[in-house]
């Protein structure tokens, strides 16, 4: 990372509303000398997405709302990196509650990682594939989350893509990732 572009923190506040949304303040000083006092973001903290697939080439995507945009979404499962676990161990969770899919952890097949909005959050999301994925265990759904399940062919996914129906930039572009890791798995 070249350090001529970073910028220096001169002081941090919390300004957090609630403990869902953490935001801080910061005073900071850009290379060029300029001070800015009042540059906001979130350390949100980090995220775990999984990509099943089934034995018989089928994704499983959850359909969700998302209150942000008071919209349904169709995307990866996952959720938060859970508190003392790694985000490794979270994926594993987070599969299984929210799909009933059980599985160990070396199972997952990295995909990289994304930034979703790096100028307002420090959020990472973590993506794995799954493969041979199988309904072994049963859904523990937060009680802020109604999941429904959905089994879709890769190119059925990819159509949803197409069409703006699965329209979550983590989640596009972890199966874009796939797609070009994996590119057996959508033929």
């Amino acid at each position: 990372m070249n350090t001529n572009m970073s910028w220096q923190v001169l002081e941090e506040k919390d300004v957090s509303p609630s403990r869902w949304f953490p935001i801080l303040q910061h005073k900071v000083k850009m290379p060029n000398g300029t001070i800015i006092d009042d540059y906001f973001f979130s350390p949100i903290g980090n995220v775990a997405m999984v990509l099943p697939l089934t034995s018989d080439g089928n994704f499983i995507l959850v359909k969700q709302y998302k209150h942000g945009l008071q919209d349904i979404f169709l995307e990866l499962p996952g959720g938060m990196q859970q508190k003392g676990k790694s985000i490794e161990a979270s994926a594993v969770a987070e599969l299984e509650e929210e799909t009933g899919i059980k599985i160990t952890l070396d199972r997952l097949i990295p995909l990289g990682k994304i930034a979703n909005n790096p100028t307002k959050t420090n959020q990472i999301t973590y993506g794995f594939l799954v493969k041979d994925a199988e309904f072994n265990s049963v859904q523990r759904l937060d009680t802020t989350e109604q999941i429904e399940l959905m089994e879709l062919s890769p190119s059925e996914t990819i159509e949803l893509i197409k069409d703006g129906s699965i329209r979550t930039s983590d989640t596009v572009a972890l199966i874009f990732k796939a797609y070009l890791d994996h590119p057996e798995i959508f033929v």
